[in-house]
């Protein structure tokens, strides 16, 4: 059994546009984080699909593509909206789990890609490779707010 915490939150209104942290947001089943431009179909890879709802990495793969690579990477800058840690995000695919109140459902995991690279201007494709975090759906609407508990979906 474990148990994490929402380290940081991060949004961008628009696509390529920097994220900017938020201590808490709302989350809109079948949409996103409000504000954040995926919710608004903003986002460079918008789609209507379930797995472009939210993205989560683990704080603890940031600090080891700078330990093992040497690639710094603020949190905010990995492009994903919430930073965990604790929580072995590779394992929740295909499952449901709790962030504070909110219910997700982990659909795949989030690859680093090019276009990250481009926005980084730093080579993380290999430090991020199978820890660039996961995309998964919200299931029930609720605030997400840094310092929350994530934790399994009690059965």
């Amino acid at each position: 059994m474990w148990q994490g915490t929402v380290e940081s939150i991060h949004i961008a209104t628009r696509a390529v546009e920097h994220t900017r942290s938020v201590s808490q947001i709302r989350a809109l089943p079948g949409k996103g984080l409000e504000g954040d431009r995926y919710a608004t179909q903003q986002g460079t890879f918008s789609k209507p699909k379930p797995d472009h709802e939210l993205t989560l990495i683990e704080a603890e793969a940031v600090e080891a593509a700078a330990r093992d690579y040497g690639v710094q990477l603020s949190p905010g800058e990995a492009r994903r909206n919430v930073v965990t840690r604790g929580v072995p995000l590779n394992h929740l695919v295909g499952k449901d789990f709790n962030i504070g109140s909110v219910r997700v459902r982990g659909i795949r995991l989030c690859e680093p890609c090019d276009h990250l690279q481009k926005l980084t201007g730093r080579s993380v494709i290999k430090s991020l490779l199978h820890r660039g975090g996961l995309r998964a759906q919200i299931l029930s609407e609720g605030m997400i707010s840094v310092g929350a508990m994530v934790s399994p979906q009690s059965t």
